[in-house]
């Protein structure tokens, strides 16, 4: 792997040098677009909608649509609002990772220590495993200011980029207006389908299906084949009894 950052971790007093890895990778296919006539590929321009011809990279601003015009930002305004590159993960606290909501958290990076830090990086993650607590951290990659945790994951500090408060939108649109009425026996039917279902969470039991069978039709197409795959059909629900849907859902799991 290639690191994508060099700088430390600041704990307390303490600087440990550190090298940045990309810790995730998608298990998405990567598909072109093709011109369908002789599979081309496709690529895009940068077009004037007025005009329609292509713009020189050069002569491209950024701006903000404010009101009923574009207010244009030049180089000066964006330096006078680029983070300081520090190079310094500061820690700033220590938290219980189970206080953080998973709908803050985005993409995780793998730290590795240089040499002259490899003690203090030590160090540091025995007490993050012993104190089962997560840092909480500020960071600058690519010119933008970055919210992190640091946590312990297989012998190494993981660091995990989470989401301003500002960057979460408020539920309120789509929470319900009127609660329904739920009976105890409902509820007592429903904890028990959750106590039935419950198990330790083991992610190598969850694969990406979806991926795996894709791949499986493109190599039998390449064979000049046609691939049997498995489609996943929605169940219907047979009537709109809730309790009696409950229990049938015990019944099958038992």
């Amino acid at each position: 792997m290639r690191s994508i950052w060099k700088g430390s971790i600041g704990f307390g007093l303490v600087n440990i040098p550190v090298k940045l890895f990309s810790g995730v990778q998608s298990s998405s296919l990567d598909l072109d677009m093709l011109d369908e006539r002789d599979h081309a590929n496709i690529r895009f321009k940068r077009v004037n909608e007025k005009t329609h011809k292509e713009v020189p990279y050069e002569n491209i601003v950024r701006g903000y649509f404010l009101k009923d015009h574009y207010i244009v930002l030049d180089e000066h305004d964006f330096e006078e609002v680029k983070p300081e590159k520090t190079k310094i993960i500061e820690i700033e606290n220590f938290v219980d990772i189970a206080d953080i909501n998973p709908v803050y958290y985005e993409t995780s990076y793998y730290t590795q220590p240089e040499n002259q830090g490899k003690k203090a990086y030590a160090l540091l993650l025995r007490a993050l495993e012993k104190s089962k607590k997560a840092g909480v951290a500020r960071f600058v990659l690519r010119n933008n200011e970055n919210l992190c945790v640091l946590h312990p994951l297989d012998g190494v500090i993981v660091i995990t980029k989470i989401r301003f408060q500002e960057e979460i939108r408020d539920t309120k649109e789509v929470r319900l207006k009127e609660s329904p009425a739920i009976n105890a026996k409902e509820l007592q039917v429903g904890l028990a389908l959750i106590k039935q279902y419950t198990s330790g969470f083991n992610i190598d039991a969850f694969k990406n299906d979806y991926s795996k069978e894709l791949l499986k039709i493109i190599k039998s197409k390449a064979k000049g084949k046609r691939a049997t795959v498995k489609k996943i059909k929605p169940k219907k629900a047979v009537s709109d009894d809730l309790y009696g849907q409950l229990m049938e859902s015990l019944t099958k799991r038992a």
